[in-house]
């Protein structure tokens, strides 16, 4: 099955915009009502829905680490990519890999 994400919010809107341009599947903090919600709760409704998080914050790194499950994780410092580089990452993964692939998987963009 395909990729679906969910973007934290430290990921800014303009990428789950170029995400839906291209027809994948996005869900945003804001969108899924978690807005100022602890990391762990974001994982955990990412996790639910099968999504894998989107991320800029290493965060979500310690709490992989820790064993919590996910679905995925993709993760990006906030400025060593553009938002377009970001898209586009996002892009050849949801290409290249299934959502099954990403279960338990962290994905550096």
């Amino acid at each position: 099955m395909e990729i679906r994400y969910h973007l934290d919010e430290s990921v800014p809107n303009a990428i789950a915009n170029g995400l839906r341009l291209r027809g994948i599947d996005v869900t945003t903090t804001k969108d899924a009502g978690l807005l100022e919600a602890p990391d762990d709760q974001q994982l955990a409704y990412a996790h639910a829905n099968h999504r894998v998080i989107v991320s800029f914050d290493d965060d979500f790194l310690v709490l992989a680490s820790q064993g919590v499950e996910h679905s995925g994780i993709a993760y990006c410092h906030q400025r060593e990519r553009s938002i377009g580089q970001v898209v586009n990452g996002l892009v050849s993964l949801w290409r290249q890999r299934t959502r099954e692939d990403m279960a338990w998987q962290t994905h550096y963009l």
